[in-house]
């Protein structure tokens, strides 16, 4: 790997969650988001990122998409579950992503709406193609990720700091 070479973070957000009568933090997947999870970490493994770290949220419905998905990659990455993801709000979730070690280059970060969403549009100063157009048109949908860029230390990592590279929604 290039000293250059830019960091990498994906944007997942946990896949369809059903409703029982348990605490949201509680919820299981549905049938679908088990379905859905797995098909994205399929589209995951395409990009063919080698994951250095992954940050998920405790609630169980994030757990349980990262557990499906990370299974279609070829090489899992350290997993990190972390208690501020649930319920976070894009400057909370940048402030985890600035206390990272340097070491780490490629991060998903699997969370929950409206956070990974806002955190998405607020990073991206610019982005390829129509990606940017495609998710402001689907929005973030169960088991959707953005894939997005950036130069220099974790630290550094503030909102107009990366670029928008790719977007996948499993309607996709």
């Amino acid at each position: 790997m290039s000293v250059a070479e830019p960091r990498r973070i994906v944007l997942f957000r946990h896949a369809k969650a059903d409703w029982p009568q348990v605490p949201d933090h509680e919820r299981p997947l549905a049938e679908r988001g088990r379905t859905d999870a797995a098909v994205a970490g399929r589209k995951l493994a395409d990009t063919g990122i080698a994951f250095d770290l992954a940050l998920c949220s405790t609630a169980t419905r994030t757990r349980e998409t990262w557990k499906l998905a990370v299974h279609e990659l070829a090489h899992r990455p350290k997993t990190v579950y972390e208690e501020r993801i649930y319920e976070a709000s894009p400057g909370e979730l940048i402030a985890v992503l600035n206390e990272l070690p340097e070491e780490a280059r490629h991060v998903i970060l699997i969370g929950h709406n409206p956070g990974v969403h806002g955190l998405a549009e607020i990073l991206a100063a610019s982005a390829e193609d129509d990606v940017r157009e495609r998710m402001n048109r689907r929005g973030f949908p169960a088991a959707a990720f953005a894939l997005l860029t950036f130069d220099g230390p974790w630290k550094s990592l503030e909102p107009a700091t990366a670029r928008l590279t790719d977007y996948w929604a499993p309607a996709d």
